[in-house]
């Protein structure tokens, strides 16, 4: 099992989460994050407000996929969210060794 954790520019959340639909995972956690890569401080104007590129808004997704679908879920991820230009983000694909729920099926 691998543990796949993209993080990535807000607007193409959607556009990934619609790409994974029909994978086959195991499980997937969004969250919204902020923080900053080799852009620093920079300053640049996001929607109407200038803010500090120091802790730029950012969806981290989280998948857990089989180790044989890891690569072709990867790849998904990487078509989508790359756009070639500074910020894009980072996606880390680390080994899972154990799952376990925590819901109890009657």
């Amino acid at each position: 099992m691998k543990q796949i954790v993209a993080v990535i520019k807000p607007f193409l959340a959607e556009k990934v989460l619609e790409s994974l639909e029909r994978a086959p995972l195991e499980a997937l956690q969004v969250r919204e994050v902020k923080g900053f890569g080799r852009q620093k401080s920079y300053l640049d104007q996001y929607g109407e407000s200038e803010f500090s590129r120091a802790f730029l808004p950012k969806v981290e997704i989280t998948l857990w996929v089989d180790d044989l679908r890891a690569d072709e879920i990867l790849q998904r991820v990487v078509k989508v969210a790359r756009t070639g230009r500074i910020g894009d983000g980072k996606i880390f694909v680390l080994p899972c060794e154990m799952v376990e729920s925590t819901v109890v099926a009657e």
